[in-house]
């Protein structure tokens, strides 16, 4: 299933769980390509150009999956950016890592590096040698960074956590508007509208309509830092792809896609389970 073949969500057609676990079956379609791709003999000599463009056609493909799925995520928000912030299409568990309605950034560093680690421990352990000198290069897996790889890397973290900073402050502002002077003062004058005997039997039944102009501007500043934020997970993974080589950036892939599958999983399994003791300490209660 290609991007343009993946569901787009709206109110007409279907709501955007549905999409985002259509977006994960495609995520684990395209780690078995990146297995196969990873897995595969080296090519055979005078082949490597063709062989290259295979690798980079499955990258660009994967990495235009994550960008089709941000823009469909921007698009859901724009009608309702409430669902973003406490989403009921991931578990608990990612709910509690997340930052501005998704993953930091900055963890596709700490992925690439933990990852590098891993396969660097790998080669050692197999008596294999990465390549000597601040600028040699093999076309080999996460373990072979070259030093200049390692600084642009380095520049672009730093960067990216600057804008995170940036996009921090500004979902700061927008839910520090809570306890802005208008809001204070509404809400002042709901409670003393419900205190009072109403004339016919009923209080005040709805909030003036200034608070719903309040709570409009406050969404508005948080779709706003939704999309910033969307737009530099986006601009990191393609940052740290174009650095990486070929087949080092299908590594990397096979990393980011195995912890975002494994994580939906693991979170889904914790909430079963503790719904499952809710609802069997519920049952105990009333027996």
């Amino acid at each position: 299933m290609s991007s343009s073949e993946l569901p787009v969500p709206s109110s007409d057609q279907e709501i955007f769980s549905e999409f985002f676990n259509c977006w994960l079956s495609e995520i684990e379609r395209d780690l078995r390509l990146l297995y196969a791709m990873a897995a595969a003999s080296p090519p055979p000599q005078g082949s490597q150009c063709i062989d290259a463009l295979q690798v980079q056609v499955l990258v660009d493909r994967i990495v235009g999956h994550h960008e089709y799925y941000i823009r469909a995520k921007s698009a859901s928000a724009r009608g309702d950016v409430l669902p973003m912030f406490s989403p009921t299409w991931t578990s608990s568990t990612e709910n509690l890592f997340y930052w501005v309605g998704g993953y930091r950034p900055s963890l596709a560093f700490h992925v690439l590096y933990s990852k590098s680690g891993l396969q660097l421990d790998s080669q050692l352990a197999k008596g294999m040698m990465p390549p000597l000198g601040p600028d040699l290069e093999a076309e080999g897996d996460l373990g072979d960074l070259s030093h200049s790889q390692l600084v642009r890397i380095d520049s672009l973290m730093r960067e990216t956590i600057r804008h995170e900073r940036e996009i921090s402050e500004q979902e700061a502002s927008a839910q520090e508007s809570v306890g802005s002077t208008s809001m204070v003062a509404i809400s002042h004058q709901v409670t003393e509208a419900l205190l009072e005997p109403a004339a016919e039997g009923g209080g005040l039944t709805e909030p003036p309509p200034t608070m719903d102009a309040e709570m409009k501007e406050s969404r508005v500043s948080m779709t706003k830092a939704l999309e910033m934020a969307d737009t530099l997970r986006l601009d990191t993974l393609k940052g740290i792809v174009k650095i990486l080589r070929p087949l080092q950036a299908v590594h990397f892939l096979i990393a980011v896609s195995e912890l975002i599958l494994r994580v939906h999983e693991f979170g889904k399994r914790v909430d079963v389970t503790a719904k499952l003791r809710t609802a069997s300490s519920n049952k105990s209660a009333t027996v």
